[in-house]
């Protein structure tokens, strides 16, 4: 079973496709300065066969060619980083503060 994943920015998501169908999708708000991801989900008739997965290495491959931090609000994607420690560089960080009282 071959999984492609393809970014469809008009509708702010990834897309995971099985042979034609969509399998699944990777939901997300980009911005000049990070991306966030919101929500994941993979249709039931293909759970459990690396749909999500590929989904979340694709869509943090690319988060890093764009050069872009990510915020993983998405509890699917948080864990994914989380067992892949690769992509533990590409979570975004809060800026240290500046501020003085």
């Amino acid at each position: 079973m071959a999984i492609e994943v393809h970014d469809v920015p008009e509708q702010k998501q990834f897309e995971a496709v099985v042979d034609g169908t969509r399998a699944g999708k990777a939901v997300y708000i980009r911005t000049p300065d990070l991306i966030v991801f919101t929500h994941t989900e993979v249709d039931p008739a293909f759970e459990g066969k690396g749909v999500g997965s590929a989904l979340a290495r694709a869509a943090l491959d690319q988060a890093r060619a764009w050069e872009l931090p990510v915020l993983p609000l998405c509890p699917f994607i948080k864990g994914f980083i989380e067992r892949h420690r690769e992509y533990v560089d590409v979570v975004y960080r809060t800026p240290k503060t500046t501020a003085v009282d």
